[in-house]
């Protein structure tokens, strides 16, 4: 029982409370200058051996996600598919030492590609390299703005934030991201925005016969094996769901016999770190969008960050969170991405995947 009081009150000592100070602030500053910053190292320090499995198994299952759906956020952000996997691989390394969430996943987000197509498809003139680096420099302007914000204390903003409030945004979540996936279940796409348009779009396709039925099987039948599997707590359901059916795709040749839609090959290589350089012209529109992406990537990162803390019951300061969020913007920008905010469909994926950090 010392033992366990003792490393109870050494992680106490280095994690900040709900008002940015420390339990013990006597410590000596070589110790919390760091140590406050980046709780990721303390949950590597404190790591429990059984967690790991179930992290290896989540981190597989998003990457299945990850990939696919970060090119397809960057491609109607109006820049080159890659751009998202490079948003998506450099700001979780960052959020993964500086964020204070466990199981938070980031990067490009719905919410956020039509106010970057708004800004990068004027300006950029059908260059993708111009479109790329003022997506960069929207980043970096969003990190900015969010590491002001987390340094200025302003994470209080998500102490008002009410219960229902937060239960609504999770419903909603859960509405949002039903009526975006059944479209790519009947294996046809919609373009009307708003939940009411978008069932009635559903049905007028289901209606009209547009439904693939060998997409339709495919993904019917992950699902099927999703809910059977989910008896075994212990088997990684979504998974094997996820390989069996790629490899069900490939063994057939699917994508060129049905019309099953597929990934396809993507360049090779790691981004580079780079300073992104843009016309003085344009200057004053890229920092209106990055403050814009700010705002978004703010009220988003703070109702689901919050959320999970109340449902997980782990302390979040929300000061570190908007740090947390700039940081990873700021990597993204350097590192050839775009700006990235928390995602409310993808975070569901990586806690039913049985994710721990």
């Amino acid at each position: 029982m010392g033992e366990l009081a003792r490393v109870r009150r050494l992680v106490s000592d280095f994690l900040p409370t709900a008002d940015g100070s420390h339990s013990q602030p006597n410590n000596p500053p070589s110790v919390t200058s760091w140590q406050r910053w980046l709780p990721g190292l303390i949950a590597l320090r404190h790591y429990d051996r059984t967690w790991l499995r179930r992290d290896l198994v989540a981190g597989l299952v998003m990457t299945t996600m990850l990939v696919p759906v970060g090119i397809a956020y960057a491609e109607a952000s109006g820049v080159p598919g890659i751009i998202g996997l490079y948003a998506t691989i450099v700001p979780l390394l960052a959020y993964a030492l500086i964020g204070p969430s466990r199981i938070l996943v980031l990067g490009p987000d719905s919410s956020l590609a039509p106010v970057i197509l708004a800004v990068v498809l004027p300006l950029s003139g059908g260059d993708a390299m111009r479109a790329v680096a003022m997506a960069g420099l929207m980043a970096i302007v969003s990190g900015a703005v969010c590491i002001a914000a987390g340094l200025s204390r302003l994470g209080f903003i998500t102490e008002l934030l009410s219960k229902p409030i937060r239960y609504g945004y999770m419903n909603g979540i859960a509405l949002t991201v039903l009526l975006s996936q059944i479209p790519k279940l009947f294996g046809f796409s919609v373009s009307a925005v708003g939940p009411l348009r978008q069932v009635q779009a559903i049905g007028e396709k289901i209606a009209t016969g547009s439904t693939n039925n060998v997409t339709l099987a495919i993904g019917a039948g992950a699902l099927a094996l999703i809910l059977v599997l989910k008896r075994w707590p212990r088997v990684p359901g979504i998974l094997i769901a996820v390989v069996s059916a790629t490899a069900v795709v490939a063994a057939f040749d699917l994508a060129s016999r049905a019309g099953v839609s597929v990934l396809g090959p993507l360049p090779q290589g790691l981004p580079s770190p780079r300073i992104p350089f843009v016309d003085v012209g344009t200057l004053t529109e890229i920092l209106a969008g990055g403050l814009a992406v700010a705002l978004v990537s703010f009220a988003d990162t703070s109702v689901l960050s919050r959320t999970y803390a109340a449902r997980l019951r782990t302390p979040v300061d929300p000061n570190q969170e908007m740090l947390a969020l700039g940081m990873a913007n700021l990597a993204a920008g350097f590192f050839q991405g775009l700006p990235i905010s928390s995602s409310s469909s993808r975070t569901p994926v990586a806690e039913a995947a049985g994710a721990r950090t």
